[in-house]
């Protein structure tokens, strides 16, 4: 164990004591409320609500005032463990070795949060306490789960109360290999589906008594397996279509079942819509569909159209503030996932930066200590030049 922990590593480490998973807060938030008080924000804890899905605890902190108004957002929620018995420390404890400090969440992304949090502080104790505009902190316990109770609604809240925002970077592990790597100035949107073909249940001995939905459906995503969408731009790489699960719900070997059900995501690029690609998929089974195949398809509802950023001043800022602190210039990127930052695009630039994603959501998922060290001197170096620019 290592007798002195810089900032950056005690919050870490005080996070990952704290067993949050989705949707639980479990002192978490608190942790963090405790840390940003004692610095002089003022924070509030919204809670929000909606039927069929758990209640979230939220966390909005603010420092200063007026104009520029930088915001850091991230979560504190953390998926399960996995199999704990096959972990080498605690998943909750917290425990450094050789350098790595280990827990749920260290990499997605309570490192991140605390990175930024003992950035912050620095920043207020070199200045005295005080900050020529507005800094605050945008922290949810929802990103992990349906996210419906979280970012979205705490961006609501905060709009409704007349909060603006001006540019804010999300704290998710963003580099591939090492820190410095790689920053987040868009995302592919997302768009699920479910397909359902229906046939006629009955005895696989007595088939001209029945209809299998089974080979229709693999005509279905046969087609959807078969298209090409797109080949990218240089902006994003080419939407891409996965089929995720198919299921009979059979549980017996001699029954032709009554109905297959298949769900798909795609991940798209700028070159679609929401609209234009939930048009061009029906057209495409409608044009695969046999004819007198009783099909059809529903669309999720949390879909998100695809982003890109392009605030010079935000990017600009950060990539020289990882430069000055890794040596590296970060390429821009626009891979990956979905992240909470297709809510905030819609409020401000968003660009997102963290620590090295290589074990995140795995058993023993650990960050390097002093990638957390470096991380809070971008952080920092980040602060003082977006002000001092502004």
């Amino acid at each position: 164990m290592t007798d002195f922990l810089s900032p950056a590593v005690s919050i870490c480490r005080d996070l990952i004591k704290c067993p949050s998973v989705t949707p639980l807060e479990a002192g978490a938030l608190a942790t963090l409320e405790k840390i940003l008080v004692d610095a002089g924000f003022s924070v509030e804890r919204p809670v929000f609500t909606q039927e069929g899905t758990p209640d979230v605890e939220n966390l909005f902190a603010t420092i200063g005032s007026g104009k520029p108004h930088f915001v850091f957002a991230g979560h504190t929620d953390v998926v399960p463990v996995g199999d704990e018995a096959a972990w080498v420390h605690d998943p909750f404890g917290g425990e450094i070795e050789n350098g790595f400090i280990y827990g749920r969440g260290t990499a997605d992304m309570k490192g991140g949060v605390a990175s930024f949090a003992a950035a912050a502080l620095a920043y207020l104790k070199e200045n005295e306490g005080k900050v020529p505009g507005t800094i605050s902190f945008l922290i949810t316990g929802d990103e992990e789960g349906p996210a419906i109770n979280g970012t979205k609604k705490l961006l609501e809240w905060a709009d409704e109360r007349g909060i603006k925002f001006d540019a804010c970077i999300v704290g998710e592990p963003t580099n591939p290999d090492y820190l410095g790597e790689a920053i987040k100035v868009g995302r592919r949107g997302s768009l699920s589906g479910t397909i359902v073909v229906n046939g006629v249940q009955g005895h696989v001995a007595y088939q001209h008594l029945a209809e299998n939905p089974v080979p229709g459906m693999l005509k279905l995503l046969g087609a959807l397996e078969a298209m090409e969408l797109d080949k990218g731009n240089n902006r994003f790489q080419p939407s891409n279509y996965e089929c995720t699960t198919v299921d009979v719900g059979n549980a017996a070997n001699n029954i032709i079942p009554a109905s297959v059900k298949a769900r798909f995501n795609i991940r798209f690029n700028d070159m679609w819509s929401v609209a234009t690609l939930q048009a061009h998929l029906t057209e495409v089974l409608n044009e695969a569909a046999p004819e007198g195949l009783e099909w059809s398809i529903e669309f999720a509802p949390d879909h998100s159209d695809s982003f890109l950023t392009h605030d010079e001043a935000l990017i600009n800022t950060l990539s020289a503030s990882i430069e000055a602190v890794t040596g590296h210039k970060p390429s821009l990127s626009t891979g990956g996932g979905t992240s909470d930052a297709r809510f905030i695009k819609n409020y401000c630039a968003v660009v997102e930066f963290g620590l090295v994603g290589q074990t995140m959501h795995k058993v023993n998922e650990c960050v390097a200590v002093d990638d957390l060290d470096k991380l809070a001197e971008i952080y920092l170096k980040f602060l003082q030049d977006y002000f001092k620019s502004a």
